[in-house]
Protein backbone atom coordinates (compact mmCIF):
# COMPACT_ATOMS: atom_id res chain seq x y z
CA UNK A 1 0.00 0.00 0.00
CA UNK A 2 1.54 3.31 -0.90
CA UNK A 3 1.27 6.89 -0.06
CA UNK A 4 2.35 9.82 -1.74
CA UNK A 5 2.31 13.01 0.22
CA UNK A 6 2.45 16.59 -1.40
CA UNK A 7 1.73 19.67 0.51
CA UNK A 8 -1.55 19.82 -0.40
CA UNK A 9 -2.93 16.03 -1.59
CA UNK A 10 -2.77 13.28 0.01
CA UNK A 11 -3.34 10.38 -2.61
CA UNK A 12 -3.97 6.96 -0.98
CA UNK A 13 -3.60 4.03 -3.31
CA UNK A 14 -6.93 1.95 -3.16
CA UNK A 15 -6.08 -0.83 -4.67
CA UNK A 16 -6.76 -3.87 -1.86
CA UNK A 17 -4.94 -6.89 -1.97
CA UNK A 18 -7.06 -10.16 -1.89
CA UNK A 19 -6.25 -10.35 1.68
CA UNK A 20 -7.24 -6.91 2.35
CA UNK A 21 -10.51 -6.94 0.28
CA UNK A 22 -11.43 -10.25 2.54
CA UNK A 23 -11.05 -8.10 5.65
CA UNK A 24 -12.78 -5.29 4.41
CA UNK A 25 -15.75 -7.08 3.27
CA UNK A 26 -15.89 -9.01 6.58
CA UNK A 27 -15.85 -4.99 8.05
CA UNK A 28 -19.09 -4.23 5.60
CA UNK A 29 -20.91 -7.61 6.02
CA UNK A 30 -20.81 -6.56 10.41
CA UNK A 31 -21.85 -2.80 9.72
CA UNK A 32 -24.77 -3.29 7.08
CA UNK A 33 -27.38 -5.14 9.03
CA UNK A 34 -27.29 -1.92 11.09
CA UNK A 35 -27.70 0.82 8.95
CA UNK A 36 -31.78 2.26 8.32
CA UNK A 37 -30.54 5.68 6.60
CA UNK A 38 -27.82 7.40 5.12
CA UNK A 39 -25.31 9.55 7.37
CA UNK A 40 -23.97 8.59 10.82
CA UNK A 41 -26.02 6.17 12.55
CA UNK A 42 -25.22 6.25 16.92
CA UNK A 43 -25.38 3.06 18.41
CA UNK A 44 -26.54 1.81 22.08
CA UNK A 45 -22.39 2.03 22.33
CA UNK A 46 -20.74 5.00 23.73
CA UNK A 47 -18.27 7.03 21.28
CA UNK A 48 -19.15 4.41 18.48
CA UNK A 49 -21.62 5.26 15.12
CA UNK A 50 -22.05 3.62 11.68
CA UNK A 51 -22.07 5.75 8.88
CA UNK A 52 -23.65 4.46 5.33
CA UNK A 53 -24.48 6.21 2.21
CA UNK A 54 -26.96 4.97 -1.16
CA UNK A 55 -25.17 6.79 -3.39
CA UNK A 56 -23.21 9.95 -3.75
CA UNK A 57 -23.08 12.39 -1.26
CA UNK A 58 -21.83 16.24 -2.34
CA UNK A 59 -18.91 18.09 -0.94
CA UNK A 60 -20.10 19.76 2.28
CA UNK A 61 -19.13 21.14 5.41
CA UNK A 62 -18.72 19.00 8.53
CA UNK A 63 -16.45 18.97 11.56
CA UNK A 64 -16.00 15.74 13.13
CA UNK A 65 -14.95 15.21 16.80
CA UNK A 66 -11.69 14.03 17.89
CA UNK A 67 -12.28 10.37 16.22
CA UNK A 68 -11.34 7.07 14.09
CA UNK A 69 -13.37 7.36 10.85
CA UNK A 70 -13.43 4.12 9.50
CA UNK A 71 -14.07 2.99 6.03
CA UNK A 72 -15.21 -0.54 5.06
CA UNK A 73 -16.66 -0.19 1.12
CA UNK A 74 -16.86 3.04 -0.62
CA UNK A 75 -14.87 5.81 -0.98
CA UNK A 76 -14.67 8.99 1.13
CA UNK A 77 -12.81 12.54 0.40
CA UNK A 78 -11.92 15.71 2.43
CA UNK A 79 -11.21 18.44 1.91
CA UNK A 80 -9.25 20.97 4.20
CA UNK A 81 -8.63 24.03 2.60
CA UNK A 82 -5.88 23.54 0.25
CA UNK A 83 -5.23 20.02 1.10
CA UNK A 84 -7.11 16.99 -0.38
CA UNK A 85 -7.72 13.28 1.28
CA UNK A 86 -8.56 10.34 -0.43
CA UNK A 87 -9.44 7.33 1.77
CA UNK A 88 -11.88 4.65 0.83
CA UNK A 89 -12.26 0.99 1.45
CA UNK A 90 -9.61 -0.48 4.00
CA UNK A 91 -8.57 2.81 5.26
CA UNK A 92 -9.45 5.15 8.18
CA UNK A 93 -9.23 8.95 8.92
CA UNK A 94 -7.32 9.93 12.04
CA UNK A 95 -8.80 13.37 13.55
CA UNK A 96 -6.95 14.14 16.22
CA UNK A 97 -8.11 17.76 16.30
CA UNK A 98 -12.04 18.52 15.55
CA UNK A 99 -10.94 21.01 12.36
CA UNK A 100 -13.97 22.16 10.00
CA UNK A 101 -13.59 20.92 6.72
CA UNK A 102 -15.63 19.51 3.50
CA UNK A 103 -16.74 15.82 3.06
CA UNK A 104 -17.95 13.86 0.00
CA UNK A 105 -18.56 10.09 -0.37
CA UNK A 106 -19.22 8.50 -3.49
CA UNK A 107 -21.00 4.89 -3.13
CA UNK A 108 -23.49 3.09 -5.28
CA UNK A 109 -26.89 2.41 -4.05
CA UNK A 110 -26.10 -1.76 -4.65
CA UNK A 111 -22.46 -1.32 -3.01
CA UNK A 112 -23.68 2.19 -0.14
CA UNK A 113 -20.15 3.40 1.29
CA UNK A 114 -20.03 1.72 4.74
CA UNK A 115 -18.12 2.20 7.87
CA UNK A 116 -17.62 3.12 11.51
CA UNK A 117 -16.27 6.15 14.07
CA UNK A 118 -14.97 6.11 17.14
CA UNK A 119 -14.57 8.37 19.43
CA UNK A 120 -11.05 9.39 20.79
CA UNK A 121 -11.34 9.22 24.74
CA UNK A 122 -8.59 11.62 26.00
CA UNK A 123 -8.74 9.88 29.07
CA UNK A 124 -8.29 6.28 26.91
CA UNK A 125 -5.72 8.24 25.20
CA UNK A 126 -3.57 9.62 28.16
CA UNK A 127 -3.70 6.29 29.48
CA UNK A 128 -2.24 4.04 26.82
CA UNK A 129 0.52 7.17 25.65
CA UNK A 130 1.86 7.62 29.49
CA UNK A 131 1.83 4.63 30.02
CA UNK A 132 4.78 3.16 27.47
CA UNK A 133 8.28 5.11 26.99
CA UNK A 134 8.74 7.25 23.34
CA UNK A 135 11.05 4.53 22.25
CA UNK A 136 8.65 1.80 22.81
CA UNK A 137 6.06 3.37 19.94
CA UNK A 138 7.01 3.40 16.32
CA UNK A 139 9.05 6.25 14.69
CA UNK A 140 6.47 8.72 12.21
CA UNK A 141 5.96 8.23 9.15
CA UNK A 142 8.73 10.19 7.62
CA UNK A 143 5.98 11.66 4.66
CA UNK A 144 4.26 13.32 7.33
CA UNK A 145 4.46 16.78 8.39
CA UNK A 146 4.59 19.05 11.54
CA UNK A 147 1.20 19.44 11.91
CA UNK A 148 -1.54 18.00 9.99
CA UNK A 149 -4.73 17.53 12.39
CA UNK A 150 -6.24 14.70 10.03
CA UNK A 151 -4.72 11.84 8.04
CA UNK A 152 -5.35 8.81 5.67
CA UNK A 153 -4.14 5.37 6.86
CA UNK A 154 -4.53 1.75 5.60
CA UNK A 155 -5.94 -0.72 7.50
CA UNK A 156 -3.84 -3.72 8.60
CA UNK A 157 -4.52 -7.24 10.03
CA UNK A 158 -4.33 -6.21 13.77
CA UNK A 159 -6.72 -2.74 13.25
CA UNK A 160 -9.28 -5.20 10.94
CA UNK A 161 -9.30 -7.78 14.36
CA UNK A 162 -9.64 -5.03 16.74
CA UNK A 163 -12.75 -3.59 15.04
CA UNK A 164 -14.47 -7.32 14.52
CA UNK A 165 -14.17 -7.93 18.03
CA UNK A 166 -15.66 -4.08 18.91
CA UNK A 167 -18.37 -4.45 16.68
CA UNK A 168 -19.33 -8.00 18.43
CA UNK A 169 -20.40 -5.85 21.05
CA UNK A 170 -23.48 -4.59 19.09
CA UNK A 171 -24.83 -7.95 18.87
CA UNK A 172 -23.84 -9.77 22.30
CA UNK A 173 -25.21 -7.44 25.11
CA UNK A 174 -22.92 -9.21 27.77
CA UNK A 175 -19.68 -8.98 25.99
CA UNK A 176 -20.98 -5.11 25.18
CA UNK A 177 -21.12 -4.93 29.15
CA UNK A 178 -17.74 -6.97 29.99
CA UNK A 179 -15.51 -6.19 27.09
CA UNK A 180 -16.67 -2.83 25.80
CA UNK A 181 -14.10 -0.47 26.98
CA UNK A 182 -11.26 -2.86 26.75
CA UNK A 183 -12.17 -3.52 23.15
CA UNK A 184 -12.11 0.58 22.04
CA UNK A 185 -8.79 0.65 24.17
CA UNK A 186 -7.40 -1.79 21.56
CA UNK A 187 -8.60 -0.13 18.56
CA UNK A 188 -7.29 3.49 20.11
CA UNK A 189 -3.99 1.43 20.82
CA UNK A 190 -3.78 0.08 17.07
CA UNK A 191 -4.36 3.79 15.90
CA UNK A 192 -1.33 5.04 18.02
CA UNK A 193 1.19 2.62 17.13
CA UNK A 194 0.02 3.21 13.43
CA UNK A 195 1.71 5.34 10.68
CA UNK A 196 -0.41 8.29 11.78
CA UNK A 197 -0.49 7.46 15.60
CA UNK A 198 2.00 10.41 16.20
CA UNK A 199 -0.55 12.80 15.66
CA UNK A 200 -2.60 11.58 18.66
CA UNK A 201 0.41 11.16 20.77
CA UNK A 202 1.25 14.51 20.62
CA UNK A 203 -1.36 15.74 22.11
CA UNK A 204 -1.01 13.85 25.38
CA UNK A 205 3.30 13.74 25.33
CA UNK A 206 4.54 16.87 24.81
CA UNK A 207 3.47 20.88 25.78
CA UNK A 208 4.51 22.19 22.22
CA UNK A 209 2.43 24.31 19.79
CA UNK A 210 0.37 21.06 18.61
CA UNK A 211 -0.57 20.12 22.02
CA UNK A 212 -1.40 23.64 23.12
CA UNK A 213 -3.38 24.37 19.49
CA UNK A 214 -5.55 21.31 20.40
CA UNK A 215 -6.46 22.64 23.70
CA UNK A 216 -7.70 26.10 22.16
CA UNK A 217 -9.68 24.35 20.00
CA UNK A 218 -11.40 22.60 22.87
CA UNK A 219 -11.77 25.74 24.73
CA UNK A 220 -13.60 26.99 21.11
CA UNK A 221 -15.97 24.48 21.00
CA UNK A 222 -16.92 24.27 24.89
CA UNK A 223 -17.90 27.77 24.33
CA UNK A 224 -18.60 29.20 21.05
CA UNK A 225 -20.98 31.26 21.26
CA UNK A 226 -18.75 33.85 23.15
CA UNK A 227 -17.08 36.49 21.72
CA UNK A 228 -13.77 35.46 21.35
CA UNK A 229 -10.45 37.42 22.50
CA UNK A 230 -7.70 35.97 20.46
CA UNK A 231 -5.41 37.47 23.01
CA UNK A 232 -7.08 35.78 25.96
CA UNK A 233 -7.36 32.70 24.27
CA UNK A 234 -3.74 32.49 23.95
CA UNK A 235 -2.81 33.03 27.24
CA UNK A 236 -4.77 30.50 27.85
CA UNK A 237 -2.61 27.97 26.57
CA UNK A 238 0.82 29.82 27.50
CA UNK A 239 1.32 31.33 24.00
CA UNK A 240 1.78 34.77 23.04
CA UNK A 241 -0.92 36.29 20.46
CA UNK A 242 1.27 36.12 17.08
CA UNK A 243 2.81 32.84 17.93
CA UNK A 244 -1.13 31.30 18.32
CA UNK A 245 -2.17 33.10 15.71
CA UNK A 246 0.97 31.39 13.43
CA UNK A 247 0.19 27.84 14.96
CA UNK A 248 -3.34 28.01 14.94
CA UNK A 249 -3.42 28.79 11.31
CA UNK A 250 -0.84 26.39 10.28
CA UNK A 251 -2.69 23.55 12.21
CA UNK A 252 -6.27 24.48 10.97
CA UNK A 253 -5.49 26.25 8.08
CA UNK A 254 -7.99 28.93 9.70
CA UNK A 255 -7.64 31.89 11.78
CA UNK A 256 -9.12 31.55 15.33
CA UNK A 257 -12.27 34.00 13.84
CA UNK A 258 -12.56 31.84 10.78
CA UNK A 259 -12.39 28.74 12.90
CA UNK A 260 -14.89 30.01 16.03
CA UNK A 261 -17.02 31.25 12.40
CA UNK A 262 -17.20 27.80 11.03
CA UNK A 263 -17.97 26.39 14.44
CA UNK A 264 -21.02 28.41 15.13
CA UNK A 265 -22.40 27.98 11.77
CA UNK A 266 -22.06 24.19 11.66
CA UNK A 267 -24.09 24.11 15.17
CA UNK A 268 -26.55 26.36 13.52
CA UNK A 269 -27.49 24.35 11.29
CA UNK A 270 -27.67 21.43 13.56
CA UNK A 271 -30.34 23.39 15.37
CA UNK A 272 -31.77 24.37 12.25
CA UNK A 273 -31.54 20.17 10.81
CA UNK A 274 -33.02 19.15 13.91
CA UNK A 275 -36.05 22.11 13.91
CA UNK A 276 -34.76 23.22 17.59
CA UNK A 277 -34.44 26.92 16.67
CA UNK A 278 -35.85 29.15 13.93
CA UNK A 279 -33.28 31.29 11.78
CA UNK A 280 -32.96 34.15 14.42
CA UNK A 281 -33.04 31.92 17.28
CA UNK A 282 -30.04 29.82 15.65
CA UNK A 283 -28.65 33.08 15.15
CA UNK A 284 -28.75 33.90 18.58
CA UNK A 285 -27.84 30.50 20.02
CA UNK A 286 -24.82 30.10 18.71
CA UNK A 287 -23.42 33.96 19.33
CA UNK A 288 -24.67 36.25 16.45
CA UNK A 289 -25.91 39.45 17.44
CA UNK A 290 -27.44 40.08 13.66
CA UNK A 291 -29.92 38.19 12.31
CA UNK A 292 -29.23 39.65 9.03
CA UNK A 293 -25.62 38.93 9.39
CA UNK A 294 -26.07 35.44 10.35
CA UNK A 295 -27.44 34.48 7.29
CA UNK A 296 -25.34 36.22 4.67
CA UNK A 297 -22.41 33.72 5.98
CA UNK A 298 -24.63 30.92 6.76
CA UNK A 299 -25.56 31.44 2.28
CA UNK A 300 -21.57 32.09 1.59
CA UNK A 301 -20.75 28.64 3.85
CA UNK A 302 -23.60 26.50 2.92
CA UNK A 303 -24.21 27.97 -0.44
CA UNK A 304 -28.06 28.70 0.86
CA UNK A 305 -29.94 30.44 2.97
CA UNK A 306 -30.84 29.40 6.56
CA UNK A 307 -34.39 29.85 5.77
CA UNK A 308 -34.38 27.79 2.80
CA UNK A 309 -32.72 24.86 4.47
CA UNK A 310 -34.76 24.80 7.34
CA UNK A 311 -38.08 24.77 4.70
CA UNK A 312 -36.46 22.08 2.92
CA UNK A 313 -35.35 19.67 5.90
CA UNK A 314 -39.31 20.13 7.18
CA UNK A 315 -40.36 18.99 3.59
CA UNK A 316 -38.15 16.64 2.57
CA UNK A 317 -35.76 15.64 5.84
CA UNK A 318 -33.09 16.92 3.83
CA UNK A 319 -30.70 19.78 4.08
CA UNK A 320 -30.75 21.58 0.53
CA UNK A 321 -26.83 22.36 -0.42
CA UNK A 322 -25.19 23.44 -3.32
CA UNK A 323 -23.09 21.14 -5.15
CA UNK A 324 -20.20 23.47 -4.65
CA UNK A 325 -17.36 24.06 -2.67
CA UNK A 326 -18.57 26.06 0.25
CA UNK A 327 -16.02 29.40 0.72
CA UNK A 328 -16.10 32.11 3.40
Amino acid sequence: MQSLVSNKTVVVDMSPSASEHGRTERLAARIAPHISRDGFTPTALDGLSLLGYAGRTIRQPEVYEPSLVFVAQGEKTAHLEDRVIHYGAGHYLVQAIPVPFECETRGERDIPVLGLSLRIEPAVLDELVTSMPDEAWPEPDATDTASLPMAAVALDAHMTDALLRLLDCLEDDLSARALYAARVREVIFEALRGPQGHLLRRLIHERGAYARIGTAINHLHADYAKSLSVEELAASVHMSASSFHHHFKRVTRLSPLQYQKRIRLLAARDLLSSQVENVAGAAHAVGYESASQFSREYKRYFGVAPTHDRTQLAETGTLALNDRAATS
